[in-house]
């Protein structure tokens, strides 16, 4: 009987408790990623540049607004900013992420030499900017798993 969790639960819950971090109101995007020895090398959150004040910058996702009155110019997504946290090498590396990752994500994903793709949800799996992401990975044979749905509970 086992009575723990297993490494992807581990990794993946990792990243979900990272995506706490996140102020974006509406989607919220934590990843981790993980060396060949299953060691945390990296963590991070979708969020603002640094310097970049959550009072000055705006969090809108809406797409009837003019660009520069949304998120989307300004915000750096998790994927990167765990690529840029890195305390170590990831080529080879797998990624744990809660939301698959974009087109621009999936350049630095293959750029860094990140092998292995765990997401826990593709709610934009019919976007343009999903399907230009799967091309890339496939081309470059970044492999990528559906995990299981991991819910934290914190009291």
């Amino acid at each position: 009987m086992r009575n723990n969790i297993s490494w992807d639960e581990y990794f993946m819950g990792v990243a979900l408790l990272s995506s706490l971090r996140s102020k974006d109101p509406n989607t919220k995007v934590g990843a981790c990623i993980v060396n060949q020895d299953k060691r945390i090398v990296g963590i991070g959150y979708n969020g603002f540049p640094f310097g970049c004040s959550d009072d000055v910058f705006p969090w809108a996702n809406d797409k009837t607004k003019p660009v520069l009155d949304t998120k989307y110019p300004y915000v750096v997504h998790a994927e990167p900013n765990a690529i840029l946290n890195a305390t170590s090498n990831i080529k080879g590396a797998t990624l744990y992420v809660t939301l698959f990752p974009c087109n621009e994500c999936a350049k630095l994903i293959i750029q860094s030499g990140i092998k292995h793709i765990v997401y826990m949800d593709n709610k934009y799996e019919n976007e343009s900017s999903t399907q230009a992401s799967k091309r890339m990975l496939d081309a470059a044979g970044v492999t990528y798993i559906k995990g299981k749905e991991i819910k934290i509970t914190l009291s």
